[in-house]
């Protein structure tokens, strides 16, 4: 089976790292890969709809230059072109910012609609999505690699990463400068903390990332909204503690962990939480309940969706 992902390829700071800036995509394609499938990527260049359309064309082309079996497209927009081109079947991953934002949840209720499958990363953007699909479609969170996110000694990661072992440290989940991660909330907490340093997850790879939460003493997400947010995952799969707003699948994927809290959008419910997760005083065992989600388990599931559209569609 000849497999083509389309997904976004734009710029971010002046350089795109398809193993970084869609770390969810790279790894859940190499997992594909692995159990013997071809995939080729259609990289999309430029933003906003308009932009997208742009691509088309160039689209078009590979597609007929690779004969391709199956097309699945990453996010909405993705899908807007992957459906305009009527040659082969289209499967659609919808991660999140594609149905959270109102403007986009009416392109992606589109794309979904000619879609031959829908793959929704959390049951919530099932229910959020405007055209509902009353079949064809799977509840599946991107999967993550438990072989590179794993646990470490913490002394041991602070020293690779040039940490002071004595201070305490909170990750932030994303760029402080990324409005939806809800910096200012996350900043307002610490500060009430006090002697917290606030770390900063940003242009790292996946094997900086897996230090980092190894290092630290918590992991803390204040965004206003998600999907299924993969490094709440790999902070599980590190067996590190866990603050976050209640966004996403987070509530269904923490399960009650023992060293990971829900916390409400107020700097003192957040303060109370962290130091809730800081009492516990070492790590969580949340790893466990994670493996479920490894990313081979995830490629077989999706690859079953790719045999399932193919029986069932006539290749033009």
């Amino acid at each position: 089976m000849r497999i083509l992902i389309v997904c976004s390829g734009n710029l971010k700071d002046g350089s795109f790292s398809f193993e970084i800036d869609q770390a969810f995509i790279f790894e859940q394609m190499q997992a594909i890969r692995k159990m013997g499938y071809e995939i080729d990527v259609f990289f999309i260049a430029g933003k906003g709809p308009k932009e997208y359309l742009k691509n088309l064309a160039p689209l078009k082309s590979q597609i007929k230059r690779g004969n391709y079996e199956i097309i699945h497209a990453h996010f909405g927009l993705s899908g807007l072109i992957s459906v305009l081109q009527r040659h082969r079947p289209v499967v659609v991953t919808f991660h999140g910012s594609d149905i959270n934002d109102p403007k986009n949840n009416i392109i992606s209720s589109v794309v979904s609609y000619l879609s031959k499958w829908r793959i929704f990363v959390s049951s919530k953007l099932y229910k959020k999505i405007f055209i509902k699909p009353k079949n064809r479609y799977s509840i599946i969170p991107c999967g993550i690699d438990s072989e590179v996110f794993h646990p470490i000694d913490k002394i041991e990661a602070r020293r690779m990463l040039g940490l002071d072992k004595h201070e305490k440290y909170i990750l932030f989940t994303s760029s402080f400068s990324n409005k939806v991660k809800n910096y200012p909330l996350a900043k307002k907490a610490v500060d009430l903390l006090g002697k917290v340093h606030l770390l900063e997850l940003s242009n790292r790879t996946r094997i900086e990332v897996n230090l980092l939460l190894n290092a630290v003493d918590l992991f803390l997400m204040t965004s206003f909204d998600e999907g299924s947010p993969q490094v709440i995952k790999e902070a599980m799969a590190c067996n590190c503690p866990i603050v976050t707003t209640d966004v996403g699948d987070v509530k269904e994927i923490l399960n009650n962990t023992k060293g990971c809290y829900i916390t409400a959008y107020d700097p003192f419910d957040v303060k109370e939480k962290i130091g809730l997760a800081l009492e516990c005083r070492g790590r969580t065992d949340s790893r466990a309940k994670i493996l479920s989600f490894d990313n081979n388990i995830v490629a077989r599931n999706v690859i079953d969706i790719y045999h399932e559209v193919l029986k069932n569609c006539k290749i033009l």
